[in-house]
């Protein structure tokens, strides 16, 4: 049974920091892309990150290159974004997303399986 439980949001500051988490199980790290989108109130869904385990490269949305980091540790089967200098505009909740290949287009996700989400709230 694939599963992805996110956790780690919360309410920051803008120009703080979180580090969300996405620990997953049923299936092996090794064989499918995974990476994160995020969805606001009245928006559509985005994609935010994408980690392609065919060739370790990883790929961002322009809104948060250079911002935002995606990894991921296979020894506890978990998934990071980590995301610093963050934007009231960053706002959203946040997806944990298996991929159906192995390989990434870009940043943007093929989802097969998703997590429940976590919120990201980043207000003064």
């Amino acid at each position: 049974q694939v599963q992805l439980v996110e956790s780690g949001g919360g309410l920051v500051q803008p120009g703080g920091s979180l580090r969300l988490s996405c620990a997953v199980s049923g299936f092996n790290l090794d064989y499918y892309a995974i990476g994160w989108f995020r969805q606001a109130p009245g928006k559509e869904r985005e994609g935010v990150s994408c980690f392609s385990s065919s060739d370790g490269m990883d790929y961002y949305a322009d809104s948060v290159k250079g911002r935002f980091t995606i990894s991921r540790d296979n020894a506890k089967n978990t998934v990071y974004l980590q995301m610093n200098s963050l934007k009231p505009e960053d706002t959203a909740v946040y997806y944990c997303a298996r991929d159906k290949y192995r390989y990434c287009l870009g940043y943007q996700l093929r989802p097969d399986y998703w997590g429940q989400g976590t919120q990201v709230t980043v207000s003064s």
